[in-house]
């Protein structure tokens, strides 16, 4: 159901790039979830697996939009809706290391287009959920509030000053399922037939 040159040429670009974000951002870049839903769907591809598949639809795809939105809003006025995508028009970053950040501009599409292929497997919401409560505390555990992977030390570039940083993320690990995932996942399911049909 997936097309064996879709398979090749994103796993070509996803090898492509490991190595460099390694190099330039360091390990820990790869528990943000959008980096997480680009290197799991080359299994989920290869498998065409919709419980993946479905799984990170449900993580990044609502997120993603927020961050095309206020990319290409920054593109066509100059200005940004909330700077989620600041980095992409930092001088700082190399343009390549940038270009190669536009896979937030495909990723979603793919996911979506992914999950209209195979269909949308309704566990996904419970074991993103179960993703999550792992890497959030595993992301507070290696980053810094610098770098503030995934959220976990506040919403943004800055760290938060108003709770203590473990019951912040604690917090976090409550809100996400419930103001991301879970609508995510209704509308997912509202919209595409389940695997198999």
């Amino acid at each position: 159901m997936i097309p064996l040159g879709l398979k090749i040429i994103y796993t070509l670009f996803v090898c492509a790039l490991a190595p460099i974000y390694w190099r330039k951002y360091g390990p820990a870049n790869f528990l943000w979830f959008s980096d997480i839903a680009l290197l799991v769907l080359v299994p989920a591809l290869w498998l065409e697996s919709a419980l993946l598949v479905s799984m990170m639809a449900v993580s990044v795809v609502l997120l993603e939009a927020v961050w095309n939105a206020d990319f290409f809003f920054r593109l066509a006025t100059g200005r940004f809706l909330i700077g989620l995508s600041a980095y992409m028009f930092d001088p700082g970053i190399g343009l390549f290391i940038r270009g190669l950040s536009c896979f937030h501009i495909v990723l979603p599409l793919l996911l979506i287009w992914g999950v209209h292929r195979l269909g949308y497997d309704r566990r996904a919401f419970f074991w993103q959920t179960i993703l999550a409560l792992v890497v959030l505390p595993f992301s507070y555990l290696v980053s810094n509030p610098q770098e503030n992977v995934n959220w976990v030390y506040g919403f943004g570039q800055k760290p938060q000053s108003i709770l203590p940083g473990p019951l912040f993320m604690i917090f976090f690990m409550l809100l996400l399922p419930i103001a991301i995932y879970l609508p995510s996942h209704l509308l997912l399911g509202h919209v595409f037939r389940p695997p198999g049909f």
